[in-house]
């Protein structure tokens, strides 16, 4: 069910290889998918409300009698949940808000240069933002959590969510998705899906919904070329494609371990990405005869079958667990679970990851949902410059300088000759007018 690339003897060869474009690759053309959702963006720009009507009924099915959801409604979500799932939801809540309060850290850094010169960082929350929650194959209820929570923690003072409306639920967005809106405070729900959200939440519509200055989230590929189309008249968290979960693994590992963390991850989407890198062939073999059995008790055999098989997925055999190491570094993963030995240590070996899952007890459906950590992370090897949605997604860094008379005269003559350098003679200027003798200007 899973191809094999076997990287094996091509060090000892003097063979090069590039580990990044070895590990299997799903095919994602968010250029392709921004001519698709142009349309539809200038669209929601120019008629707001009646554009958001056109594509709802487009894409989803269903038009909302109203966009935004009643409070009612959130009211009825969160009293019809079931008292277990609601235990889970809020296990989930608090132990995210737990590790996002730690993020937060300092609000302000101060170092004093010298006397009278300070510089302070002061961490300032964006205003207001809108939280993608995707409700397609899969509805994420977790992702309101993953959104909401550091949101809240980072001091965002204005928070809208947005999922797709739901056919079998009269055109209101999955109720498990309401229910948590309802427990975290968030009063602002809309019934908005794809690239059409993401246009309103940029652009604002009238009488519904004001514009944001951030959006974060995962979302399909549509979603994905919205936010990059959009990007700069907001910002964005990321370009999240399907997701990925990478296995480093040797031969100490339970195969039926790693056989159903790929199998749970193949689950989300078709083209989910689910690697295992291993120096075991004997593992390798024994999680390839385990697939097929796990796959066909699923509920979910086809789209599992197909993300599996698909070009994205596959066994790397390497020689040894260092070069499994530098492979994993490679690839980048969203998710990465290290099944080793002396998996800590190896764990501290990684620098590419989104997240990770550090031996058989910590699997990637644990930071799915109940495991304190976030589960919005990069993907397409993104991990190797950007990071997971975190509290400090949601802040701005400003730094504010105050420097007294003499704490300027000190370095004034340095900022006049640098600026002269740069042929930029009024910057120079504006210092030394502060001062009556210019001549003087460093001898303070």
């Amino acid at each position: 069910m899973l191809a094999v690339i076997d990287l094996r003897g091509r060090l000892a060869a003097g063979e090069p290889v590039d580990y990044g474009a070895a590990v299997p690759r799903p095919e994602l053309d968010v250029a392709a998918a921004l001519e698709t959702v142009r349309p539809i963006c200038d669209d929601v720009a120019v008629h707001g409300v009646q554009a958001l009507a056109r594509w709802s009924q487009e894409f989803d099915g269903v038009v909302p009698a109203d966009f935004r959801v009643a409070s009612a409604d959130i009211e009825a979500a969160v009293r019809g949940l079931d008292p277990d799932l609601q235990a889970a939801f809020e296990l989930a809540i608090s132990r995210r808000r737990a590790v996002s309060e730690a993020e937060r850290g300092e609000h302000a850094v101060a170092v004093e240069l010298a006397s009278g010169a300070h510089v302070v960082q002061r961490m300032i929350p964006v205003n207001r933002v809108g939280l993608y929650v995707p409700g397609g194959l899969a509805p994420l209820a977790s992702s309101v959590i993953m959104n909401v929570v550091p949101a809240r923690v980072a001091g965002v003072s204005s928070i809208a969510v947005a999922s797709p409306p739901q056919r079998e639920f009269g055109g209101l967005p999955h109720p498990h998705i309401a229910a948590l809106c309802g427990l975290l405070g968030v009063s602002e729900l809309y019934a908005v899906g794809g690239a059409q959200a993401i246009a309103m939440f940029a652009n604002g519509v009238p009488d519904l919904c004001t514009a944001v200055d951030l959006v974060t989230g995962p979302g399909n590929i549509y979603v994905v070329a919205a936010k990059r189309l959009l990007k700069g008249k907001i910002n964005i968290d990321s370009e999240a494609g399907p997701t990925e979960i990478a296995v480093l693994a040797d031969d100490t590992a339970d195969p039926v371990h790693v056989a159903a963390d790929l199998v749970s991850q193949a689950e989300h989407d078709p083209l989910a990405a689910a690697v295992l890198v291993t120096d075991s062939v004997d593992l390798a073999n024994a999680v390839r005869e385990q697939l097929p059995g796990l796959v066909a008790e699923t509920k979910h055999s086809e789209r599992i079958t197909a993300a599996l098989t698909g070009q994205q997925s596959g066994v790397v055999l390497v020689d040894h667990l260092d070069q499994g190491i530098e492979v994993v570094n490679a690839y980048a993963a969203e998710h990465l679970e290290i099944q080793t030995r002396d998996a800590e240590s190896v764990a501290g070996r990684i620098r590419n990851a989104g997240a990770i899952f550090v031996g058989p007890w910590s699997p990637v459906s644990l930071g799915d949902y109940c495991a304190g950590s976030t589960h919005v992370l990069p993907t397409g090897g993104c991990a190797r410059h950007s990071s997971g949605l975190n509290v400090k997604s949601f802040l701005k860094a400003v730094h504010v300088i105050n420097y007294s008379q003499p704490a300027l005269s000190e370095v004034a003559q340095h900022v006049a000759i640098f600026a002269d350098a740069e042929d930029l003679p009024a910057h120079a200027d504006a210092v030394r007018r502060r001062f009556s003798d210019h001549r003087s200007l460093g001898d303070d």
